[in-house]
């Protein structure tokens, strides 16, 4: 028994938290519509909307059970089960501890990091991926990659006074991922990669003009990103309390700095910042800066999101030097990002700022936690590249994942919802063909 009692504040906080991170996900159906050409900005976004879907009916069936079940007392599932949460109605969360929030509210909380991870995938294969093929993708992958690797990361066992059982595998090593540089954008970023290879460049990559076709819609979106952010990274310290206002304050400082770092490398490089630069410098610190966010002190945080800027801002170069397709950036931002936001606790962590964490190099703690660190962020990459690579080449070779070259061509809209975005003449397809 525990005499841990609800917590109406703490309660409240993650609800409102979990919508924040829920309105993530319409925020990254309008920041990846903006990015991509008129004729496939519907197509783009019901990738996103479909997630919501997808994600949501699997979450209650199975999927929270197997994240975060401990039934089976194994460090690389949780539970295989289908109760759909019925016996969480009157329980109280543990997940290393027991919170004093409701253990639905804690289900709530995680259901929305489930939906948008998968999301963020789509954009490294925008303009060319069959609407049907990717729901499948999405829940398949979401089973097999997603919800085990929520577990190594972000389950901390079920604990009875001194004992835990059930603890995830990375999470039980020491592996420090405050709210997802692992378990979502690097997952995100190397399954994105591995489907750019599956389904290969878009017709006229490098050759015709692929510019995103309105700013102003991919700035909104990137705005809502950035506020549900807070959610994201706040919420996950499940509680109205220091620690939650440390991952804020941190969110906001990274994020800053990473539109200034980016945008000063396309003044140095290009002679120009640009609206693209900044939103997508904005989202590669709130990248950065989610594992490490209640880690780290306010001024680790500028300088986290600073060099994450700089680094994406150079690292979304690399599909052209090694000719992959990758869409909107995916590899670049979420990727790379999360990477240097994983491997940057071991250098800037510090147990004087948070207590459940350690100190990196700079704070007189070795290479210890960055040797974790590394450790976790890579196997990972690892497991998330092979899985989705034999996941997306099974789905191509059955019910196929691209459209048509000509399909492609004409609108991916058009061919796959039967509507176009822009209604600017009497013709049933609309006036874009661009």
């Amino acid at each position: 028994m525990t005499d841990v009692v609800l917590n109406s504040g703490d309660t409240a906080w993650v609800l409102a938290s979990s919508a924040l991170v829920l309105l993530m996900t319409p925020g990254l159906a309008l920041f990846y519509g903006g990015m991509v050409r008129a004729k496939s900005v519907l197509n783009m976004m019901m990738m996103s909307l479909v997630t919501i879907g997808v994600v949501s009916v699997l979450w209650v069936i199975y999927g929270f059970k197997l994240a975060f079940g401990y039934e089976a007392n194994s460090q690389w599932y949780g539970a295989i089960s289908f109760s759909g949460l019925g016996s969480a109605v009157n329980e109280l969360t543990n997940n290393g501890g027991v919170y004093p929030i409701p253990l639905l509210a804690f289900a709530a909380f995680q259901l929305m990091f489930a939906i948008i991870t998968p999301a963020l995938i789509s954009g490294a294969i925008a303009d060319r991926t069959k609407f049907t093929a990717w729901a499948v993708f999405v829940a398949v992958w979401s089973t097999v990659v997603y919800f085990p690797v929520a577990h190594w990361v972000f389950a901390f066992g079920n604990k009875v006074g001194d004992t835990v059982t059930g603890a995830g595998f990375l999470a039980s090593r020491g592996v420090q991922d405050f709210a997802g540089g692992t378990a979502v954008h690097i997952n995100a970023g190397a399954a994105g990669l591995a489907l750019a290879f599956i389904l290969g460049r878009r017709v006229g990559w490098r050759r015709d003009s692929m510019r995103p076709h309105s700013m102003p819609l991919m700035i909104i979106g990137a705005a809502l990103l950035w506020f549900g952010w807070f959610g994201f990274n706040a919420g996950s310290s499940l509680g109205a309390n220091g620690i939650a206002a440390l991952a804020l304050m941190n969110t906001q400082v990274a994020t800053a700095a990473a539109a200034l770092g980016w945008l000063l490398v396309e003044k140095i490089r290009d002679g120009h910042p640009t609206s693209l630069g900044a939103a997508s410098g904005a989202i590669s610190g709130l990248v950065a800066i989610t594992p490490a966010c209640a880690f780290v002190a306010p001024w680790a945080a500028v300088v986290i999101g600073l060099l994450s800027g700089v680094i994406c801002a150079l690292a979304v170069g690399l599909k052209y030097k090694f000719n992959f397709d990758d869409s909107l950036d995916v590899v670049g931002i979420h990727l790379i990002g999360g990477l240097w936001g994983s491997l940057s606790i071991g250098i800037f962590g510090s147990a004087a700022i948070n207590s459940v964490g350690l100190n990196g190099i700079i704070n007189g703690g070795g290479v210890e936690l960055l040797g974790k660190q590394a450790f976790g962020a890579f196997f990972v990459l690892a497991y998330s590249f092979i899985a989705t690579l034999i996941i997306g080449f099974i789905i191509d070779k059955t019910i196929g994942f691209r459209v048509k070259a000509d399909a492609e061509v004409a609108g991916i809209d058009y061919d796959q919802h039967a509507e176009t975005a822009y209604e600017l003449t009497n013709s049933g397809r609309g006036g874009f063909s661009s």
